[in-house]
């Protein structure tokens, strides 16, 4: 009988929630600011998770890349806080890559939007100018 989850799928899922919980609560460094998890891998080893994270209202460039580099200083900080708050025998090593999914998503909608509406701008010029 096989399980519907497996370990590292539920230590991804507990690990984005603490993680969060530390980013927003005890992460300090101005340059981090609002930051989302928005996944996390768990290598099936468990010594390894790759965290993806997202920086709110930041998209300029140098703006993230100086956050990654604070999250990656933090990183040692954060997995040590990781192990007071959970039960695991081996707390992987934090690895943070920023998620560019929000931001295309958005650029996606906004694109699928405008299309939309200039459709609907043309037809009602056709319409109007049938009559």
């Amino acid at each position: 009988m096989s399980r519907e989850f497996k370990r590292s799928d539920r230590v991804a899922q507990e690990l984005q929630k603490e993680i969060a919980v530390i980013l927003q609560r005890e992460v300090k460094d101005p340059r981090i600011g609002m930051v989302t998890v928005s996944d996390v891998e768990v290598s099936r080893d468990l010594a390894y998770a790759k965290i993806f994270v997202t920086f709110l209202f930041n998209n300029d460039d140098e703006a993230i890349k100086q956050g990654m580099k604070a999250l990656e200083k933090a990183a040692p900080y954060i997995r040590s806080l990781v192990g007071k708050a959970m039960r695991l025998r081996i707390v992987p090593e934090l690895r943070f890559e920023y998620d560019r999914s929000l931001v295309e998503g958005m650029r996606m909608s906004n694109l699928v939007t405008n299309v939309v509406r200039s459709d609907k701008e043309r037809h009602i010029d056709e319409e109007n100018g049938e009559d």
